[in-house]
């Protein structure tokens, strides 16, 4: 054991280290009674760990940085899952996910972010669809992964950069997690399945201060459709905000290469600020356990005042499997805004899932 980390005997564990060790215990326990590669096993234990390094000088910023990060591709997270079949094609379920760093062992993706800050809800499963109560992903942010070939990366994905990333200036309001939601998602019909989200704004006196979405998914072979809509009203990065958002998107796998396309716009009623963005993208299997990424997104923001700006953000990745749960890669980005100089990122780092 790394003696800094050790605790002296007769020291108390401060409350939070308690409780975060007590559940990685129980977690423990679970373990060692069901894997969690077995989709039967009443609470399945599972998650991502990945790390990246990258040097990074973006089209607003004058000087560039190196750092090494906890994520990259995909945010670092670990999980708990179960399902409880109660006969007829009912079942319990819930799921307690959190974000995590291991490039600093810290809990989190920033130190606002609680202990399950990916998603911890508990809801039932019917024939009809799936009702589920607590903090949840937003599925516009889902639908934003499914319609780019860099996924759910803050880091490396045009759309998602140019979305929620704060040095790209974000067009999106509010988080890609909603706290206090009530949601339905229907039964597949047809490869077509439909969300609805709702987040209490859980403060008094302000009902109707709550945010909303709606979404509509239509999946038949190679061609995947994505629609979202959402009105954010509770934003802890943007008080006091009202946003309206439309996704629409389209993918098709054509074995030797998968398209990706979408348009998003926003208007910040409460600010007169609006943008509309614009993606294409593309991946190509270069081999049996490899693919080439390539991403390209366009914001244009409007404003008042003449503060309209454009901003191009492309990247170029390559994706080695070395296994099953664990893959490599490299990714250079290019980031221009407006009539500010060009900026060009270069990163490198790997993934393995559990």
């Amino acid at each position: 054991m790394n003696p800094d980390r050790s605790v002296p005997f007769g020291h108390r564990l401060p409350p939070c280290s308690v409780t975060v060790a007590s559940i990685c215990l129980w977690a423990g326990v679970v373990q060692a009674q069901s894997s969690s590669a077995d989709s039967s096993a009443p609470i399945q234990l599972y998650g991502l760990v990945g790390t990246y390094i990258a040097q990074s000088k973006l089209g607003s910023t004058p000087q560039g940085s190196v750092a090494l990060g906890g994520g990259g591709l995909t945010t670092s997270f670990w999980g708990l899952r179960g399902k409880e079949d109660r006969g007829g094609g009912y079942a319990t379920v819930f799921v307690l996910e959190s974000f995590f760093r291991p490039n600093t062992g810290q809990m989190g993706r920033n130190t606002t972010d609680g202990l399950f800050s990916r998603n911890a809800y508990v809801g039932f499963a019917t024939p009809y669809g799936i009702f589920r109560f607590g903090e949840q992903t937003t599925h516009t942010y889902l639908n934003q992964i499914l319609l780019n070939p860099f996924g759910s990366s803050v880091v490396f994905a045009p759309l998602v950069v140019q979305s929620y990333t704060a040095s790209y200036n974000n067009t999106v309001a509010g988080d890609t997690v909603w706290a206090n939601v009530a949601s339905y998602e229907t039964a597949p019909y047809k490869g077509i399945t439909g969300t609805v989200q709702y987040g209490a704004s859980g403060m008094a006196g302000d009902q109707g201060h709550d945010n909303v979405a709606l979404n509509l998914n239509y999946d038949n072979g190679p061609l995947q459709i994505a629609l979202s809509a959402q009105r954010v009203r509770v934003a802890l990065n943007m008080p006091n905000v009202q946003q309206y958002l439309y996704l629409a998107g389209v993918t098709y796998n054509a074995n030797f290469t998968k398209v990706y396309a979408a348009v998003q716009t926003t208007n910040t009623t409460t600010t007169q600020v609006g943008s509309h963005t614009y993606e294409l993208g593309l991946s190509i299997p270069a081999t049996l356990t490899s693919a080439v990424l390539v991403e390209w997104a366009m914001t244009r923001r409007s404003a008042p005042k003449d503060q309209d700006s454009i901003r191009n953000t492309a990247s170029l990745g390559y994706d080695y499997f070395l296994s099953k749960r664990t893959d490599a890669y490299a990714v250079y980005s290019f980031d221009k805004l407006s009539a500010k100089p060009s900026g060009n990122s270069y990163g490198v780092g790997m993934r393995h899932t559990f």
